[in-house]
């Protein structure tokens, strides 16, 4: 093989893939990026056996085609500290050369027909997603996810896929994200039979790897795994095993609770605010609603008290109740400051669901009050 990149277009693509490849393993080449290059295109790969990506490189000018496997670290450095605009590839399979204006490595190289395959995506059935609506599904939600459970599948993203929807949901049993929207089936695709539920690191990695520009995406879930393919990217992972729980049964009912409207950037700043002087001992702040306001108050055993007033468009009953500020804030974070959003409400007992115009809900379970 034997071409010249530009560093810049090569760097971005590789720090994507080289996310993916593991730091240790059984399996030595997998601490490797395989780099295929051919006149229509150049793809770089990697996988860890769970995880596996495909990006394809722009920038390059492929003069004889083939394979080389990269180490992760030392290529990945080479192209960083590099100050070249061009850099030129050349290996026989066995080691690799890379030369920029004033710079030469030589880095031996494993075998490229021993890298495992990372798999095209060539499905016929799949749905197609809006991808800058699918990256906002991957925010809104995998912070919700527990990957330590074991008790239920709660490492991943439940996906549920309609004839025209698509609906994800993420839960810790503290709290539960989900945002519904827009999907089209292509080919009759539907995985009504079986529970998608997507690690939380293979949908990070989507959101870093996606651009907004990319139009749309397409995502085909199988048995045990799923493909999803966008602009340059490819991803396979296998599908978290287990049963996720039945989140519609432990949704709250939504008859009979107060809403209040808020904006999200001042709710925001009073929660911070309130959260200044709790601790892990004592997280929680209280909240009432009432009377032209809502009053936060934190209080912290070493760390002092605190007491946070802001106005809202809401006269009625007294409500109160105690919420982990960390909790809410995960919620706010990923709304724009300016945007509206209702909370809903029963009593100090009760969860409190927050939720958008654009199909987003948010449940919080209270803390008890002290």
């Amino acid at each position: 093989m034997k071409a010249i990149c530009e560093r810049e277009k090569l760097l971005h693509a590789f720090q994507i893939v080289a996310s993916v490849a593991p730091s240790r393993s059984p399996k030595p080449i997998l601490q490797n990026i395989k780099l295929e290059a051919t006149p229509e295109k150049t793809v770089l790969m990697g996988t860890d056996l769970e995880v596996g990506i495909r990006v394809e490189a722009s920038g390059f000018e492929v003069e004889s085609p083939g394979s080389v496997v990269l180490p992760r670290d030392r290529f990945g450095k080479i192209l960083s500290e590099s100050s070249d605009e061009k850099l030129s590839l050349d290996s026989d399979g066995g080691k690799v050369m890379v030369r920029g204006s004033r710079s030469e490595f030589q880095l031996p190289c494993e075998n490229p027909d021993e890298f495992p395959n990372v798999a095209a995506f060539e499905e016929e059935k799949y749905h197609e997603i809006a991808t800058r609506f699918f990256r906002e599904v991957v925010r809104r939600t995998v912070f919700a996810t527990d990957i330590e459970s074991s008790r239920y599948a709660l490492g991943g993203v439940l996906l549920e896929l309609s004839e025209s929807g698509l609906t994800a949901v993420a839960t810790d049993g503290r709290r539960l994200a989900r945002q519904e929207g827009p999907a089209k089936a292509v080919g009759g695709h539907s995985n009504d039979a079986n529970a998608t539920i997507v690690p939380t690191r293979a949908m990070q990695l989507l959101d870093r790897a996606l651009a907004d520009g990319d139009e749309n995406l397409r995502l085909a879930a199988r048995e045990n795994d799923v493909l999803i393919h966008g602009g340059r990217v490819t991803l396979y992972s296998r599908l978290v095993e287990g049963r996720f729980p039945k989140w519609r049964d432990v949704f709250p009912r939504r008859d009979g609770m107060v809403k209040i409207e808020m904006t999200v950037g001042p709710f925001h700043a009073a929660v911070r605010q309130a959260a200044i002087v709790t601790s892990d001992d004592r997280r929680g702040v209280d909240f009432t609603f009432g009377g032209g306001k809502v009053a936060l108050a934190g209080h912290g055993a070493e760390r002092g008290e605190a007491q946070v007033d802001l106005p809202i468009a809401y006269d009625g009953e007294e409500i109160g109740i105690t919420l982990d500020p960390k909790y809410l804030g995960d919620f706010l974070r990923v709304l724009d400051p300016e945007q509206n959003f209702v909370i809903e409400l029963r009593n100090a007992e009760s969860a409190a669901i927050c939720s958008t115009e654009d199909g987003y809900a948010y449940v919080i379970m209270p803390l008890a009050r002290e």
